[in-house]
């Protein structure tokens, strides 16, 4: 199976690009071009109606093309269609429960309010308001990776005693506060599960080719 992920730097789909790079699947990377709102013209829309980055293509063996979108949709699709990853608990298996229940939890939770703080100006009717909504969604979002990171002092990744993808999704989300007056690096367990996951190789790879700069996280 070959895929094409719709990409562009820093945005939702690191996370399946570190994922791709992991499970060492064929892939190309389609850049989107969102400075001229490529990703909200007519071609694009007809593969993703959202108008959001990322989406993925996935070549089935008989021919077939098959279109997933939403990150962690991406994610549990890849770790599903690739088992010998171990990216994932399989279904049925013990410990599928809490990995769903984190998975969802990074994209349900914390990754929309990422919304807020970097879009405040759709989420008020008062211009005046904008910097208060900007500065309530980055405290919300520091109380909900202290709340991470007390789960981190439990086991070694989030969602599973191995590494999951929702430890990439976990490292992006990571990565979109690393400008915050206390960024989530700085607590002790998840600073850590960061260390580890940059040192892969596979994340280095995918860092490099979205031509992603330090500070990483």
């Amino acid at each position: 199976m070959a895929y094409t992920l719709f990409y562009f730097p820093g945005n939702a789909n690191l996370a399946p690009h570190m994922a791709l790079e992991e499970i060492g699947v064929p892939y190309e990377l389609a850049l989107l071009d969102r400075a001229n709102a490529e990703h909200k013209s007519a071609p694009y829309l007809a593969r993703n109606p959202t108008g959001r980055i990322p989406t993925l293509l996935a070549q089935q063996p008989d021919g077939n093309e098959e279109t997933v979108f939403e990150t962690a949709a991406i994610l549990l699709h890849l770790a599903d269609n690739h088992p010998d990853s171990k990216l994932a608990p399989a279904p049925g298996t013990p410990g599928r429960g809490r990995f769903l229940t984190w998975l969802f939890h990074l994209t349900n939770t914390i990754q929309p309010e990422y919304r807020v703080f970097y879009y405040p100006e759709q989420h008020v009717t008062d211009p005046a308001h904008v910097a208060d909504a900007k500065a309530t969604a980055e405290r919300r979002l520091c109380e909900m990776f202290a709340l991470v990171d007390r789960e981190l002092a439990t086991r070694p990744y989030i969602a599973a005693d191995h590494l999951t993808v929702a430890d990439f999704l976990l490292l992006m989300l990571v990565r979109w506060g690393r400008n915050f007056t206390h960024p989530p690096r700085d607590l002790p367990h998840l600073g850590r599960l960061c260390a580890e996951l940059l040192a892969r190789p596979s994340v280095q790879r995918a860092f490099e080719q979205e031509g992603l700069a330090a500070p990483f996280v």
